[in-house]
């Protein structure tokens, strides 16, 4: 599975809530949802307009998912907007169609690939602060410590720098998704379980019960524990379960 940049770090990057007491919340970067959609729910029901009204979620549907490379031809109706090829990518479908291992090893596999480059890219240079950090210190003392000092601060970094050099001469694929300097640092295996998990998982989980699953921000430690809950919740889920994937 190709490799999808959740966002690249701007002067807007990583958008920010007000809690009940008005102060500004770092908020986490949602771009793709993944919906389990219930029993009584009819496959027909399962398009761009419907998805509001049964499911609160404004977005469309979006071709994320693999279909298993030994599926009938019968069974090709019940997926959800699938795409002629090999593999056949679809929006979604029973759990029992959908080829999640092989997802979740081709995402391992090209994270791998990653981060050898990114190895290559910021050799040399010492461990990053994140931004999320520069953000928090921000949302607490705004007055002191302005967005714009804060942005100045994280792209003094000398390993941003060498990131950002690298992507300014460098076009698709190739290029390095700064908001994942975080998981980058964690090591190879942390990054490509990351990587792994959020190829099933995406950015946020509605489940058939109406819970929705999510992380509290992008620090990757709060990306952890979304992504333990989910792991959870598909390693139990039944083979008939439909999902369904949306870009919100």
């Amino acid at each position: 599975m190709s490799k999808k940049h959740r966002c690249t770090f701007t002067t807007s990057s990583t958008s920010t809530n007000r809690g009940a007491n008005g102060a500004a919340t770092l908020a986490p970067t949602v771009r793709i949802m993944i919906v389990a959609v219930p029993d009584e729910l009819p496959g027909e029901a399962l398009t761009n307009r419907a998805l509001d009204q049964h499911f609160n979620v404004q977005g469309t549907l979006t071709h994320r998912f693999w279909a298993i490379p030994s599926m009938w031809v019968w069974q090709r109706s019940q997926l959800v907007d699938p795409r002629k090829g090999h593999p056949v990518y679809c929006a979604g479908g029973p759990a029992r169609l959908l080829n999640l291992d092989g997802m979740r090893h081709a995402a391992g596999v090209g994270a791998a690939v990653r981060y050898q480059l990114w190895s290559r890219v910021v050799h040399g240079t010492r461990p990053a602060t994140p931004w999320t950090q520069f953000l928090t210190r921000h949302l607490a003392d705004p007055y002191t410590f302005p967005r714009d000092t804060a942005i100045a601060a994280y792209n003094a970094q000398p390993r941003v720098n060498a990131i950002r050099m690298h992507n300014a001469v460098t076009y698709g694929a190739g290029r390095i998704d700064l908001c994942e300097l975080e998981m980058f640092q964690a090591g190879c295996m942390a990054y490509q379980h990351y990587s792994a998990s959020t190829a099933l998982a995406g950015d946020t989980v509605l489940t058939t019960e109406g819970h929705r699953f999510a992380p509290a921000s992008d620090a990757f430690a709060d990306r952890v524990t979304f992504l333990e809950q989910t792991n959870r919740y598909f390693g139990c889920i039944d083979a008939d379960q439909r999902l369904l994937a949306v870009t919100v």
